[in-house]
């Protein structure tokens, strides 16, 4: 019960503002109540509190709903309170007027007057607010049904309001045709708007969206019909005044209005738990038919008769009721059917389905099996004949477990056991099956306990030959643990055997592990192609596997790499020996394709010692001494030093703290610059820019050891990038820039460098960013960037010309260049590498190669320079042979840019 009513007071005032509000609605009526029933004040004062009243309830209900006109959601629920207010505004209206006569020309209404037009069109308004509500979709039985209904409820009130107010009316007349009618539309116009109420809620019995709260606007509704036929009543035999209980109707009225279009939420009746779904809701238009029936009766009792406006009502409202019924029994007949048709569909469904399940058990791929719980066969389905050869009538009644072999029903009678006392338990085991024609089956058998479940009552069986997919199974791992070419075991399988053998190995014994690289294999490729390499490559495994024990295991891990585990040996000599028998192998010639191919070896050894005491450090440590081996020359096997790994972990270490001073700003990067002297004159005409690392640990890194190490990490490209932007910056500053001093800054790029494609963007990049003109910048570069991806690298040479800077061959003459790779390249000047300068002085001085170097610059109009000049006897021949150009320690050691600078200032410095 106390749950009940919290939940109807929840329905009722769902906030605690709208609680207030309702709070003081009560307690305006009680007060305007006490008012009227007391008459404190006198007539005077109940008449003007009535007329204030009425009209401030008046404005607020109006308020209330056009407040609703922008909260509501869809056109129609904002046309239907639109309306609504527009009725209790009109009817405010009229209070206006009823005010300025009681109250302000202290004179009695006239009847009708201006504010019976106020009055008379608040019915009309508020009833087509109402019918503006919005409902949710009915078909067209539905709407048929809410006609009769509305029609019923109609006729109905219009009985009951005939016989208790409106008969009575006109039979007591009025003084005028206008003021009965008037006297007559009031309560009239309330029977048509509460019609239209119980109309609006049966339709709502069936659910959809409700903006408004019907209840409330209904007893409102209902107030006003009250206070409204007392006023007709009184008006017509001149008793009526302002101030008296009767006004008490109108004011709750318009309060219950103004608390609906306040009330929160829009609940659809779907979603409402005490929506009018129930009884109620469909009882109304009976409700009002019961009400008609028993006010007629009453009428009948009092007057032994009644008028025709009854008869032809009472007569409506039954041929309203037949129609109802007549339509309610084709509803029911037209759902009967439509039950039966659904029933039979369903039943032809179930039988289909049942049907299907048949085909599907009887022709699967899987075998069901429903046996008992001590093994007994009670159901077989004929698949077994198609997976396993057996008739199924054979499998029938036999004790599964007892009859196939002993392994098999051993798994069975456990899986049994295990799900026997658990309903729905699974299990799935895999047990071997003899097929009837002799051959074994891998099955796998799902076993579900069922012994509860009244349709089975059994043990439920599905086996499935899994046997193809177990060979398919045990090929996918073969194949993902060993080379697809060699057949050898592939890394996973070699690094798991290796762990194996490092747990098993006992103290007086070794692992030991041989990685091999084939040298000269991408000779063998490149020369007789892809499938002389393949053939190669299985001859080598097969030679491999001949000079090993036969425990041991030959692994390829990939293009010419393979290795060897030997699982104990006694020592490294023992290992040693395995490596000098791989080798003697390999020198034996191959065969291939009618042609003999010689290739060698080059072997790492490792063995498991302190450095090494599981597979990742052993097979690391092999690696490396591989490396070492191939490093050495052909042919040869190294055995793993740990000064190898330390070597590794410095290089390493070293490459990172490189990253880590081109991404810093320790300043540990510096240019150096040598000057480029004219042989001629003696004069500056440039400078070599020259990078130094000084390292906050180490000291200064020589070039030679970080520049290859650039190379090879990647680290040469931002390098480089910085190289040539602060030696860009540097001439510039300098003033190479201006136009009267044409001065040269050189700078070095490397062949790794040449492989980037946007090498042009960035130089040109740098041009822009610092200010310096192209002609002043040189770019060096060796005769390797000539001699590998020829046509590459002429589109990045000609790209860089096309910019305008110059280019150089640095260290000329120690290469392979040719004079058609010179005559194709767009380069501008040739230097003279320091070991041709050497020979121009000494015991037996040789000039020829640095002449011919000349010479040739000369005849293909290219500048040359002679690098590493340390003695005058150097500068004083080379400016004889016609050289342009010079640098070395004889002229100035490469300085800091400060110092530089200062060279630069004063030319009398340099040693000519």
């Amino acid at each position: 019960m106390l749950r009940w009513l919290s939940r109807v007071l929840d329905a009722a005032v769902p906030t605690r503002g709208y609680g207030w509000l309702c709070a003081v609605v009560a307690a305006v009526v009680a007060g305007l109540f006490a008012v009227f029933v007391t008459g404190v004040g006198g007539p005077v004062v109940s008449q003007n509190a009535s007329n204030v009243a009425l009209f401030g309830a008046a404005l607020c209900a109006a308020w209330g709903c056009l407040v609703k006109v922008w909260r509501a959601d869809g056109r129609r629920a904002r046309l239907a309170w639109a309306f609504t207010g527009l009725g209790s505004l009109s009817w405010g209206v009229g209070q206006m007027f009823c005010i300025w006569y009681e109250t302000v020309l202290n004179q009695e209404v006239p009847f009708p007057s201006m504010a019976d037009a106020g009055y008379f069109w608040m019915m009309p308004f508020t009833a087509a607010g109402l019918l503006l509500l919005p409902m949710s979709r009915q078909s067209v039985a539905q709407q048929a049904r809410s006609i009769l209904d509305g029609l019923m409820i109609a006729v109905s009130l219009l009985l009951v309001a005939w016989v208790l107010i409106l008969g009575p009316l006109v039979h007591q007349g009025a003084d005028s045709s206008l003021a009965l009618l008037i006297t007559l539309w009031y309560p009239g116009g309330d029977v048509v708007v509460l019609t239209v109420v119980l109309f609006m809620l049966a339709r709502l019995r069936r659910g959809g969206p409700r903006p408004m709260s019907l209840p409330l606007v209904g007893i409102g509704l209902l107030a006003f019909t009250v206070s409204d036929s007392g006023y007709a009543y009184l008006t017509l035999i001149d008793s009526y005044g302002s101030g008296a209980v009767l006004d008490l109707g109108w004011f709750v009225g318009f309060a219950l209005i103004l608390l609906a279009s306040r009330k929160p939420g829009t609940a659809s009746a779907e979603d409402d738990a005490h929506a009018l779904t129930r009884p109620l809701g469909v009882m109304l238009p009976y409700i009002a038919v019961l009400a008609a029936l028993v006010t007629s009766t009453f009428e009948v009792l009092r007057h032994g008769m009644h008028d025709s406006i009854v008869s032809w009502s009472r007569s409506a409202i039954i041929l309203l009721i037949v129609g109802r019924q007549l339509l309610t029994l084709l509803e029911n007949r037209v759902l009967t059917r439509d039950l039966e048709l659904r029933v039979e569909a369903r039943t032809a469904e179930l039988r289909a389905s049942e049907q299907r399940f048949r085909a599907l058990v009887q022709h699967s791929s899987d075998v069901v099996t429903v046996m008992g719980a001590d093994g007994t066969v009670t159901y077989q389905s004929e698949s077994i004949q198609r997976v396993f050869g057996y008739d199924p009538s054979f499998a029938t009644g036999i004790v599964l477990p007892d009859v196939i072999n002993a392994e098999a029903g051993r798994i069975l009678r456990e899986a049994i056991d295990a799900i026997g006392d658990t309903p729905y338990a699974s299990r799935v085991v895999e047990i071997a099956i003899d097929h009837a024609d002799g051959h074994r089956c891998l099955a796998e058998v799902t076993m579900t306990n069922l012994l509860t479940d009244a349709s089975v009552q059994g043990i439920v069986l599905n086996s499935r030959d899994i046997s193809e997919r177990k060979e398919l199974e045990d090929q996918l791992v073969h194949e993902a643990f060993h080379d697809g070419l060699t057949k050898l075991a592939n890394r996973a399988l070699f690094k798991e055997r290796v762990e194996a053998a490092l747990r098993r190995r006992r103290e007086d014994r070794s692992v030991a592990i041989l990685f091999l690289d084939l040298d000269g294999f991408k000779e063998v490729n490149d020369s007789l192609g892809h499938a002389a390499g393949d053939t190669l490559l299985v001859q080598v495994a097969d030679r491999l596997g001949a000079a090993v024990r036969p425990g041991d295991t030959v692994a390829r891990f990939g293009g010419d790499e393979f290795a060897v585990l030997i699982d104990e040996v006694a020592g490294a000599d023992d290992a040693d020996e395995l490596a000098g028998r791989i080798i003697a192998a390999l020198d034996e010639p191959f065969g291939i394709d009618n042609q003999e191919i010689h290739v060698q070896g080059s072997i790492g050894i490792a063995l498991t010692g302190p450095d090494a005491q599981d597979a990742d450090q052993l097979m690391r440590n092999a690696d490396l001494a591989m490396y070492r081996a191939k490093s050495a020359g052909s042919g040869l096997f190294a055995r793993y030093d740990p000064q190898m790994h330390s070597g590794l972990v410095e290089r390493l270490q070293l490459g990172a703290d490189l990253r880590r001073a081109l991404d810093g700003d320790a300043n540990e990067l510096q240019l150096h610059y040598q000057p480029t002297i004219e042989l001629r004159t003696g004069d500056i005409v440039g400078f070599e820019a020259l990078v130094r690392w000084r390292h906050p640990v180490r000291g200064m890194i020589p070039p030679a050891d970080f520049i290859p190490l650039a190379e090879s990490t990647g680290l040469i490209r931002p390098l480089g990038r910085w190289v040539l932007a602060e030696a860009s910056r540097q001439a510039v500053a300098w003033g190479f820039d201006q136009p009267g001093r044409a001065m040269t800054m050189a700078v070095n790029v490397s062949g790794v460098q040449f492989d980037q494609p946007d090498l042009p963007q960035v130089v040109a990049a740098v041009l822009a960013e610092t200010g310096l003109p192209p002609d002043r910048l040189c770019l060096e570069m060796t005769e390797s960037v000539l001699m590998t991806d020829t046509e590459e690298n002429l589109a990045v040479l000609v790209s860089l010309k096309d910019i305008g800077v110059k280019l150089a061959i640095d260290d000329f003459g120690t290469g392979y260049s040719s004079l058609a790779y010179l005559r194709r390249f767009p380069v501008d000047t040739l230097k003279i590498d320091r070991s041709f300068v050497e020979r121009l002085t000494g015991a037996a001085p040789d000039a020829a190669l640095a002449r011919t170097i000349v010479q040739l610059g000369q005849s293909l109009g290219m500048a040359t320079v002679a690098e590493g000049i340390e003695q005058y006897a150097q500068f004083l021949a080379l400016r004889r042979m016609g050289c342009d150009l010079a640098q070395g320690y004889y002229f100035s050691r490469p300085l800091p840019a400060g110092e530089a600078g200062e060279l630069l200032r004063d030319p009398a410095a340099i040693a000519a």
